[in-house]
């Protein structure tokens, strides 16, 4: 993680396997002031320490998040394997899927995951609106499980908790 600073913001350079040379502001504190209609439940580092996409999603670029976060981080550098997750089921989708929906804003090639990493530590983009409301939609599955479920049934949905978990909805509270 860079610590220059440009005016009173800090300056984040990113190079790993899938962005070199990417620079990004600081220009919220970490964690803070978030949009109105976007409140997260967990932050990136708990979704880490949960299990979330299959250990795979943050191996090569772990330099530019605060160390803490990746811890107690279930990770896997050698494949995406679903046991790590925390409901050890495969929720995800490949790269391939989300590039081909048009989900992928260029300077987060990673997704959503990676823009609200981003988010969380402080940085604000033009994209910012778009991923809020992606997220807000997530909120249906909410609604089947809470339909299809008895509270807090860990074992009713798992492939919808988990999803759920990919986009920081605490489904274990559900």
């Amino acid at each position: 993680m860079c610590d220059e600073m440009k005016g009173n913001h800090q300056s984040i350079e990113v190079n790993d396997l899938m962005q070199q040379g990417y620079v990004y502001l600081l220009t919220e504190p970490m964690g803070q002031n978030f949009h109105p209609d976007f409140r997260p439940e967990l932050t990136p580092k708990e979704m880490l320490d949960l299990g979330v996409f299959g250990g795979k999603y943050m191996t090569d670029c772990a330099a530019e998040y605060p160390a803490d976060w990746l811890k107690n981080a279930k990770l896997c550098s050698e494949r995406h394997d679903p046991k790590l997750n925390f409901y050890g089921v495969n929720a995800s989708q490949p790269l391939s899927v989300w590039r081909a929906k048009n989900w992928i804003y260029a300077e987060d090639p990673r997704g959503w995951f990676q823009w609200y990493c981003r988010y969380f530590l402080g940085r604000r983009c033009p994209d910012d609106e778009r991923q809020i409301r992606r997220w807000r939609a997530i909120r249906r599955h909410i609604t089947q499980i809470e339909k299809n479920c008895q509270p807090r049934d860990s074992g009713c949905r798992r492939k919808q908790r988990q999803a759920l978990l990919h986009w920081a909805y605490d489904s274990r509270n559900i």
